[in-house]
């Protein structure tokens, strides 16, 4: 898992990549973690003309809804979209924490380290 800090009125869908060059997933059985995922899911706000391409690319399979104003795509996969849930209730535990969800330290590296904090007690 991995974490990228980005101001707190930009949007993240710009980041995706940078995102992506910082993880790795870890492979179920023994092995090096591999460094790209064979599916990525988001929601609509990832979907941009930018970002698929980026995901084509780096061979990584989107599950990402398209918005009204794009052209339909091929077949959207529902099942693995559903899966994006796990995501979302991870931050919402995170955000029980009052520092995390009000931002109390006024340094990047103060608070990207009390994420990490966190998200370490939660995985515990």
């Amino acid at each position: 898992m991995t974490f990228l800090l980005t101001g707190g009125q930009r949007h993240e869908a710009p980041h995706l990549p940078a995102l992506l060059e910082r993880g790795a997933v870890k492979r179920a059985g023994r092995g090096r973690p591999r460094l790209r995922p064979a599916r990525l899911a988001g929601d609509k706000a990832y979907s941009s003309r930018t970002n698929r391409r980026y995901l084509r690319r780096r061979h990584i399979g989107a599950v990402i809804p398209r918005r009204r104003d794009e052209r339909p795509g091929r077949g959207f996969d529902r099942a693995a979209y559903r899966e994006r849930n796990v995501v979302e209730r991870f931050i919402n535990r995170l955000k029980q924490n009052r520092r995390i969800a009000t931002r109390y330290e006024k340094l990047a590296v103060s608070y990207a380290a009390m994420v990490t904090i966190a998200a370490i007690v939660l995985w515990l």
